[in-house]
C-alpha cells in the first residue's frame, strides 16, 4: 500500500469509529509505530484530524475534543505555559482562573504560591488549588458542564460580576493568525469575557497547537489583553501585532524546570 493510499484509509477508519489508535494502525498496515506517527502528524498538518496521546481524533470546528484527550494533548507544553504564567502572578493576589485543562496546570503551578485569592468556575481546578491551605478559593455558582466540570451559564456571569480580581486566566480552544481567541461553548464564551472585564489585568495561556485548530464563537482579541502565554512564537506576523498593540508575549520555555 502505497503512503497516500494508507493516509486515506487512515481517514477512513477515523470517519468510522471517531478515534484511531498509532499502535493498532502499525499492525493493522504493516508499518512501524514511527511511520504511523509520521503520517498522523502529515494529516494534522494538512488539517484533516488532531493528535492525541497514542492517536488521533477527527479535526471538528463545532465541537471540542473529548476532556480525557485534552487532558494528555500537549501536556509538557501545557505544563511550561502554566510555569511561565505562575511567575507572572505574585503571593497575596486575586485572580479568576478558567475553565480547561491549561487552567489545571495553572492551579497546579501556583501551588507554591502564598496567600491568593482564587475565583473560579472550573471544579477541578479548584481541587487542586485547595492543597493550599492559606489560598482563599471562592467557587462560582452556575450549570455543571459534566465533561470537564466547568461551571457555566448566566448565574456564573452574574457571579463573577461581584468581583475586581488583579487577573483574569484566561483560556481557549483555537486561535487564528488575526489574534482572535475563540471557543466552543458560547455559555462558557459569556464567562471569559466577563471575567476579562472585570479584571484589571488579562492574561491568556495557549499552546501553539491552536493556530492549527478551529473553534465558531470568538471570545476577543489578543489586543484586549495585557499578556500572552504560549509556547512557540506565534505565526506570520502576529508577534508583531503583539507588539504594536502592547501584549506582552511570554514564550514558555518546554524544560521540566
Amino acid at each position: 500500500m502505497s503512503e497516500n493510499d494508507r493516509r486515506t484509509a487512515i481517514l477512513g477508519l477515523l470517519r468510522e469509529h471517531q478515534r484511531v489508535e498509532t499502535d493498532a494502525l502499525a499492525r493493522r498496515f504493516r508499518v512501524t509505530v514511527q511511520t504511523i506517527r509520521r503520517d498522523l502528524d502529515r494529516l494534522e498538518g494538512d488539517g484533516l484530524l488532531t493528535r492525541t496521546h497514542g492517536g488521533a481524533v477527527p479535526r471538528s470546528s463545532v465541537a471540542n475534543i473529548g476532556y480525557a484527550d485534552r487532558q494528555t494533548l500537549n501536556l509538557d507544553a501545557k505544563r511550561a505555559i502554566a510555569r511561565t504564567a505562575a511567575r507572572l502572578i505574585p503571593d497575596r493576589a486575586s485572580l479568576y482562573l478558567d475553565i480547561g485543562t491549561t487552567a489545571e496546570a495553572l492551579a497546579a503551578a501556583l501551588l507554591n504560591h502564598d496567600g491568593l485569592m482564587v475565583i473560579t468556575n472550573n471544579l477541578r481546578a479548584a481541587t487542586i488549588l485547595a492543597a493550599n491551605p492559606t489560598f482563599e478559593v471562592i467557587v462560582a455558582g452556575g450549570v455543571l458542564r459534566q465533561a470537564d466540570a466547568g461551571l457555566v451559564g448566566g448565574q456564573t456571569v452574574g457571579f463573577l460580576r461581584q468581583f475586581r480580581p488583579d487577573f483574569a486566566c484566561l483560556s481557549a480552544s483555537a486561535l487564528d493568525l488575526t489574534g482572535d481567541f475563540l471557543d466552543y461553548d458560547f455559555r462558557e464564551v459569556q464567562v471569559s469575557r466577563i471575567a476579562r472585564t472585570q479584571a484589571h489585568r488579562a492574561m491568556l495561556l495557549a499552546d501553539a497547537s491552536k493556530f492549527r485548530r478551529r473553534a465558531p464563537v470568538r471570545i476577543g482579541s489578543l489586543e484586549d489583553l495585557e499578556d500572552f502565554v504560549t509556547d512557540a512564537p506565534p505565526p506570520g506576523d502576529l508577534a508583531g501585532r503583539l507588539a504594536a498593540w502592547g501584549t506582552a508575549l511570554h514564550v514558555a520555555a518546554n524544560s521540566p524546570l
